[in-house]
């Protein structure tokens, strides 16, 4: 009972409402805006409207007979053969209603032809206020084809998604039953439209006056409709004394709304604010505006594009002087007179502040004064413009009257494209054919003839701009005139030998195809765009009848519309990419933007470190993109992939550590971080690492830190979400401590921070802030150094973070019934779906996202196929990719899918990507409405068996792992990383896995790095050797392999392997010696003359030499050596050298014996140069000496420095030797090794020959002295100098004297 008395006062009050809103129009109906009558009206706005229209009404294209006429093609008539027919059936047929007015339609239906098996199957619809110059139906920015009949009788209803105004409506047959023809009866439904029009004729205006001399607004509201033919013309204007002004503006087809608030220096000042929208708004249909402000904040819609902006002037509101003025800008005291164009067209439901301006002008109110003729109803030029729709079929001919003497031709265009044929024909005696084009956006004219030199004219530059454009071609006699947009003081002249005579025949826009008499030659493409106002002979050219039949002939055309449309707007291009287009595509210029693609929307750089590891990529600054093609920009920072763990490091303005005096809480000492990225960017980083840190460190002198236990924080910092934060590094949030005090060790047990012991010595409180949600810090205070004695220094370190979370976020399914599901996967326009699988399955759906009727799919058909599936509304497409081999390996593979306007494409590892072209025309936006389906399906698919893992949505990380945890069939994680990545850990590395991706260990290669590929060198002295004593494995070899360790027992080993590079100035040298209990040795040594010698002596065989006599290997240059043996084989390799050489080798422990005697020279003169990446089987003696030499079997003498051979091939090729060389000594760089042999062991020296000047001998002593036995780099500081290559450029540097 007590609901329905509810339900009946909640029924009365909206009785009330709505008769307070009728009262409200019955009195003041000027006063309630239009778009607000409009809402009433589509409320109740469901009227057929062709039933009761006469028969006159309703006329076509043609009619098969008379009983077939569009009389009888009213919805459910039976009259007559039962509907209209055509006399032919194709596409250039139509169906046009004329409603009697101006009327809003918001619905059409439509009929086959009774009894018949006559119906259409789809069609379009065009609208035109005058029953010329046409505009098509568009939805979804696309020309919309509507569904049409599956039979002759049954009534098929569509409801236009946007409601139009006109009063003439046609209907264009596309497809239509195979079995008949084309047959149709038809209803529309709508309504009465409420119009108030005013036409200014380009020399009037209405001004409004307010009631007071000032007008001051916070917000206003400005709504309007208009059409035009002309580009440009103001629409409204209002300024103030102040400087205030506002003014809406049509330039070159768009419109500009320019605003300013608050500033009275116009010329001078920032204030001011334009904005500019919509383009090709000159086509003479209706274009609505609305104007919303409030304060600085404005909302500037065209039809259906909206700019939301802010004003730049210093106040909120706008005051207005006396007057409005609407259509041009009248100067004062000069009646006529305007300041700029004026506008020249229709304006409609003008509404100022929720005032009908066009009401009151009408009424002839007082607050409204005319400016010249403004009239009250919209006069529509009769234009009829042609479209030219191919490139290769479309033409236009019209006769001409041939052998005038002279002759004129005149015609407008707009296009997209730079290149097209405007006209062709050929001149009347002998006078040689005339053509009209254009190239690269350049209007060219151009007289050929036998006996004469060829005429041509070049006028304008970038005309495929899509404005209109004119043209007039004149000639009398022997002189021949170029005029374009009726710019006489610019027009080109030119003439020839012969007078020039008119043609017979005018070929527009193209040539026929099957045009074989050559009096119709395209030398360039046909033109694709529009045209109008044609004249032959200073006769205009009725195209009516030309559609009609009745005049010339024509291809590929659209007859009485213009069908240009601006492909930029709004721009596709993501990221800022520059958008140009032709009259079918548009293009996206991508340079400068990080991004690359048809529409610029995949980041060329990866979304972690992490991602640079695995393409094997070392240490260094790099870009990352933390949401990849989302909306943030590229982020720089620091890779270091030296460790296990992949740090991230990001610096800001001041990582130093900064002193800080004469601070108080009356004046803070503050800090604020700039980390040359937004918050967004740096938040994205965060969000996507296992953990991050900043070092905060806090050194003090008599200064507090945080007050400890409770007194009120000296110091403190902010991070990302602007919050003060009271805890300090080592210490969690909430908690107002310091490292110390959690962990009781601070200086002074009653204060949790070592600074809130107020010493007078120097101590400081450092530890690691490491609560990702407060990250980064942006900003420090600091109040407590203006005591006597007090002093801080503060430091805080980058931003660094390791781990990625999406990387290996990975999920196994193990039933093909299992799946997990997603919130929708919401890309109208631009889509990108990337993941990694591996299966050993056949077939199965990875993911899967439906719609209505859209959808969008990625599967595995078979072992060696890969498909991309996905309907936008035109009709499944698929996208696959072939591999030659199986992908059911179960190895992991790429797949990246992409949609966007331009193309559809798949790419599969490495493989050739497959693209697929979207079409010009048709549904754009991918509807979905479902759950997406991952490693399942919604559709009865078979879904995916195996592993998918770092799976990405436009940008964006789906959690497959925390699903998985809840997920039945589905596991978290998946395991066999090294099956797929071993063969990125390099020189004998072992691939090792780990639950979240593999590492590589080194342990047995001579290499080191987490690919084990950084090599591992040092530089010997004199008297330096180091000795490797072959024994049983040592602690950091514990984890080789059975057949690694068979080195070290005594016994014949079948295979051997040895490598390292050298790099030396001197011989004779000793660069390896091995030796045995069984005196069996092998040597490498450089001879006298640089050739490269292996000695080697088996217990079987006396003394075998192999000699390389190629060239002098002490070069200075970098040379690599292996050696295998594999039974009785011997393969010696130098760079790309090889020989075989018969012989068997052992090798067990070494010991001392005597010693060959070119061995023993060789050990004599010892080894000058840099020796790297020794490796002798699973042994790496020279790392094991660097790297382990307090637990590895090995013995160092002397100083051994390392160093980086390939660092010295660099500096080598930088050196500059002067012509003198009497003023310099030797001293060592960064480069060259030298091994020398003495008893049996390895020993390595060093040695270098770069020159600097002897007069910095001392100094580079004292550098020697200073540094000990440490090899300096070059740096910028220290002594010496060394001038690089032929330019001179001074390197100066500190460097280490040897054997000077």
């Amino acid at each position: 009972m007590g609901d329905s008395i509810k339900n009946k006062r909640v029924l009365l009050l909206l009785l009330l409402l709505l008769l307070l809103l009728l009262l409200l129009l019955l009195l003041f109906p000027s006063e309630i805006p239009h778009y607000v009558l409009e809402c009433v009206y589509d409320n109740n706005c469901d009227d057929a409207l062709v039933s009761s229209l006469p028969s006159t009404a309703l006329t076509s294209s043609s009619d098969l007979f008379s009983t077939h006429s569009p009389s009888f093609a009213k919805l459910n008539r039976r009259d007559g053969a039962g509907g209209w027919s055509p006399l032919d059936s194709n596409e250039q047929q139509w169906l046009q209603v004329d409603l009697g007015d101006r009327l809003e339609i918001v619905a059409v239906a439509t009929q086959g032809r009774y009894g018949s098996s006559d119906w259409v199957t789809s069609y379009t619809l065009m609208f035109s206020d005058t029953g010329r110059n046409w505009k098509q139906y568009r939805q979804d920015d696309t020309i919309w084809v509507f569904t049409g009949n599956n039979n002759a009788d049954s009534v098929v209803h569509h409801k236009l998604l946007h409601s139009t105004k006109a009063r003439f409506l046609r209907f264009i047959p596309l497809k239509w039953n195979a079995g008949g023809r084309i047959g149709l009866r038809v209803e529309v439904f709508g309504c009465s439209y409420k119009s108030d029009i005013a036409d200014f004729d380009g020399r009037s205006s209405l001004l409004y006056r307010f009631n007071q001399k000032l007008m001051s607004t916070f917000k206003d509201v400005v709504s309007l409709k208009f059409k035009s033919m002309q580009g440009d013309g103001v629409l409204f204007h209002a300024e103030g004394q102040r400087g205030d002004y506002i003014t809406l503006e049509l330039q070159k087809g768009k419109l500009s709304l320019h605003i300013n608030l608050g500033d009275s220096n116009l010329h001078f000042s920032n204030s001011h604010t334009s904005v500019t929208l919509s383009s090709l708004l000159d086509d003479q249909h209706w274009h609505s505006v609305l104007i919303e402000r409030f304060n600085k904040q404005v909302n500037f819609t065209v039809d259906k594009h909206t700019q939301h902006f802010r004003t730049k002037g210093d106040s909120d509101h706008l005051d207005i002087d006396y007057e409005l003025s609407f259509g041009g800008i009248p100067v004062p005291g000069k009646p006529g007179t305007f300041q700029r164009k004026n506008f020249h067209g229709c304006i409609e439901n003008l509404y100022y502040n929720g005032v009908n301006i066009i009401d009151l002008a009408k009424r002839r109110k007082p607050q409204i004064y005319t400016v010249g003729n403004v009239t009250f109803s919209c006069s529509e030029p009769q234009i009829v413009p042609i479209t030219f729709l191919s490139t290769s079929q479309s033409y236009l001919l019209l006769p001409g009257t041939p052998q005038i003497d002279g002759l004129s031709v005149s015609f407008q265009f707009r296009t997209w494209n730079k290149d097209g044929l405007f006209l062709y024909t050929e001149l009347s005696e002998n006078s040689g054919p005339l053509l009209v084009y254009l190239h690269g956006g350049r209007l060219t004219l151009l007289i050929q003839k036998e006996t004469e030199n060829p005429v041509e004219i070049t006028e304008g530059t970038n005309l495929h701009d899509g404005l209109w454009h004119s043209v007039n071609i004149n000639a009398r006699r022997h002189r021949i005139t170029l005029t374009l947009d009726n710019n006489a003081a610019t027009a080109s002249h030119a003439t020839t030998a012969s007078r020039i005579y008119s043609g017979n025949s005018y070929y527009f826009g193209g040539c026929p195809d099957n045009f074989t008499n050559s009096q119709c030659l395209n030398p360039i493409t046909a033109f694709q765009g529009c045209m109008r106002l044609i004249f032959i002979d200073n006769q205009p050219k009725d195209l009516i009848l030309v559609q009609q039949g009745s005049l010339g002939n024509f291809s590929d055309l659209h007859i009485d519309l213009c069908g240009i449309k601006d492909r930029c707007l709004p721009n596709y291009c993501e990221h800022g990419g520059k958008c140009s287009q032709s009259w079918t595509t548009f293009y996206c210029d991508c340079n400068d933007t990080g991004y690359m693609g048809a529409t610029c929307h995949n980041s060329i750089y990866e979304q972690s470190c992490e991602a640079y590891r695995h393409q094997g990529k070392t240490s260094g600054f790099f870009y990352i993109d933390s949401d990849g093609s989302g909306p943030l920009g590229p982020l720089r920072v620091f890779c270091n992939i030296t460790e296990d763990k992949i740090w991230t490091a990001v610096q800001h303005n001041n990582t130093g550590l900064t002193r800080v005096q004469r601070a108080d809480m009356e004046k803070p000492y503050t800090m604020f971080f700039n980390y040359n990225s937004s918050v967004e960017q740096l938040e994205a980083m965060i969000n996507s690492a296992e953990y991050c840190e900043q070092e905060a460190a806090y050194h003090c002198k008599k200064s507090r830190l945080l007050n400890t236990p409770n007194g009120i924080p000296f110091a403190w910092w902010v991070g990302r979400a602007n919050e003060k934060h009271l805890y300090w590094g080592g210490s969690l949030p909430g908690i107002q401590q310091c490292a110390c005090g959690l962990e009781e060790s601070c200086l002074d047990m009653r204060y949790f921070c070592n600074c809130d012991a107020d010493r007078e010595e120097w101590t400081n409180d450092t530890g690691l802030l490491a609560f990702k949600d407060h990250l980064p810090v942006t900003q420090i205070v600091i109040t407590d150094t203006n005591r006597s004695n007090s002093e801080a220094a503060w430091k805080i370190g980058p931003l660094r973070c390791y781990g990625d979370r999406q990387f290996w976020n990975a999920a196994s399914f193990n039933t093909e019934a299992s799946y997990l599901h997603f919130p929708t996967f919401h890309a109208e326009v631009s889509a990108d779906i990337s993941f990694f699988f591996k299966t050993t399955a056949t077939s199965g759906v990875f993911l899967e996202n439906l719609g209505i009727k859209d959808f969008i799919r990625v599967e595995i058909r078979s072992p060696k196929e890969i498909t991309f599936s996905i309907d936008v509304g035109n009709g499944p497409r698929e996208a696959t990719v072939q591999s030659p081999t199986p992908l059911n390996d179960n190895q992991w593979h790429y797949v990246r899918a992409e949609r966007n306007l331009k193309q559809t494409s798949l790419q599969v590892d490495s493989l050739p990507k497959k693209v697929l072209e979207a079409p010009a025309e048709g549904h754009f936006r991918l509807q979905l409405n479902s759950q997406l389906f991952v490693g399942g399906t919604a559709s009865r698919k078979k879904g995916f068996l195996g592993c998918i893992r770092s799976l990405h949505l436009n940008g964006q990380k789906l959690e497959l792992e925390e699903k998985a945890k809840m997920t039945p069939g589905v596991k978290p994680g998946c395991p066999g990383h090294c099956s797929s990545y071993g063969n990125l850990c390099h020189n004998g590395g072992k691939c090792v896995e780990k639950y979240n991706g593999y590492s590589c260990d080194c342990t047995n290669s001579a290499y080191e790095g987490p690919f084990c590929k950084d090599e591992v060198s040092a530089l010997f002295e004199a008297g330096t050797s180091v000795t490797y004593i072959f024994q049983e494995p040592y602690p950091v070899t514990k984890n080789a392999s059975t057949s690694s360790s068979a080195i070290y027992v005594d016994a014949v080993i079948s295979k051997e392997y040895i490598t390292f590079s050298f790099l030396t100035a001197h011989t004779p040298s000793l660069l390896l010696y091995i030796n045995t209990y069984f005196h069996e040795y092998l040597a490498v040594i450089l001879s006298k003359n640089g050739n490269l010698q292996v000695r080697y002596k088996l217990s079987k065989d006396g003394l075998l030499i192999f000699t390389i006599n190629s060239g002098n290997f002490a070069n200075r240059e970098l040379h690599h050596v292996k050696i295998n043996r594999e039974e009785d084989s011997f393969f010696f390799f130098n760079a790309f050298l090889r020989k075989i050489i018969p012989s068997v080798f052992f090798c067990c422990t070494a010991d001392s014996l005597p010693l060959d005697p070119e061995v023993s020279k060789a050990n004599a003169y010892g080894f000058t140069g840099c020796l790297s990446s020794v490796q002798y089987n699973h042994i790496a003696p020279l790392k094991a000496a660097l790297r382990h030499p307090s637990i590895a079997p090995v013995t160092v003498k002397g100083s051994l420095t390392e160093s980086s051979c390939a660092s010295i091939m660099e500096a080598k090729e930088k050196q500059h030797y002067l012509s003198d060389t009497s003023k310099m000594i030797p001293v060592v760089g960064l480069s060259f090794a030298t091994l020398k042999l003495s008893s049996g062991n390895l020993k390595y020296f060093a040695y270098v020959n770069l020159y600097a000047e002897k007069e910095t001998q001392s100094s580079c002593k004292r550098c020697h002295q200073n540094r000990g036995n440490q090899v300096a780099a070059l740096v910028t500081s220290g002594c010496g100098r060394i001038l690089n290559d032929q330019k001179g450029v001074q390197i100066k540097g500190c460097f280490l004297p040897l054997d000077l």
